[in-house]
């Protein structure tokens, strides 16, 4: 079982990912493709006047400041227009996808966040109304049954509360608790960079392998940005069973096999 998430932000690439995803596919590989549309709902959000504001927490990552309107500017985003690309996508290539928020079928549930504590301008802040959480429980029945019946889940957040209300959660994440929840060998997480970089300017300063016990320390030293996350999913995927987690780009020739290669970082329990 494989599991893989493109990223929706600039830099990224979808249709070379469903051409690969189609070929493997039709190969005999099972898959479940999860997907971002960050991008895309920046541009939305702007046109409806609305635009985005980011956050960072105390412990340094940013993330979607995610009101109630936004959240719903964001479901409108990624369950409609780019979850649905997707789908006709992979129709077109032959595939008999079929598109999931983690609203549907309580695929993705956790606790909403009362409040999150950031940082901003150096100082403490407490926000409140805001509609972000953490995946705590995935449905993997759903997701087997369908890949049972022959059919290819695509997969994006938002995910519902406890309390049954729509909550922004982390791609990355996501797909590693999908990952997990599923018994994934691996998890691939497509994106638009080559991989985890110690020099975030520099392609050829890519780190080709990471062990587990060396993620909090690449965290800290080399990632950036949205990195920050792909590598906290890397190690809640490992530490949920997965045997590997890959970062690597999204835009290249066959990028789900030339990841599958080893292309890009790979990180793993023990260093391979």
């Amino acid at each position: 079982m494989l599991v893989v998430k493109v990223g929706g932000g600039e830099g990224n690439a979808l249709e070379p990912v469903l051409d690969d995803l189609a070929d493997l596919w039709h190969a005999g590989e099972r898959w479940v493709l999860v997907h971002g549309g960050s991008a895309r709902t920046n541009e939305v959000a702007t046109a409806l006047g609305h635009p985005p504001q980011f956050v960072t927490s105390v412990s340094g990552y940013t993330s979607r400041r995610t009101d109630r309107q936004t959240a719903i500017i964001f479901t409108m985003v990624y369950a409609g227009e780019v979850n649905k690309l997707a789908v006709e996508g992979l129709q077109a290539r032959g595939v008999n996808a079929v598109g999931l928020s983690g609203l549907d079928g309580r695929l993705l549930e956790g606790p909403r966040k009362k409040v999150i504590r950031v940082v901003q301008n150096g100082r403490r802040m407490v926000l409140r109304d805001d509609y972000t959480g953490t995946v705590a429980r995935v449905n993997a029945d759903l997701l087997r049954l369908l890949l049972g019946a022959g059919y290819a889940p695509v997969v994006c957040p938002p995910a519902i509360s406890t309390e049954h209300e729509i909550i922004n959660v982390d791609g990355d994440r996501a797909a590693a608790a999908i990952a997990a929840a599923l018994g994934a060998e691996t998890l691939l997480l497509l994106t638009g960079a080559p991989g985890l970089l110690r020099q975030p300017d520099d392609p050829a300063s890519l780190i080709p392998r990471l062990a587990r016990a060396e993620v909090e320390a690449a965290i800290e030293q080399y990632a950036q940005g949205r990195m920050r996350l792909k590598l906290l999913a890397a190690r809640e995927a490992l530490d949920g069973g997965v045997r590997r987690v890959v970062i690597g780009p999204s835009a290249a020739k066959q990028p789900v096999r030339s990841a599958l290669a080893g292309e890009g970082t790979v990180i793993a329990t023990r260093p391979q």
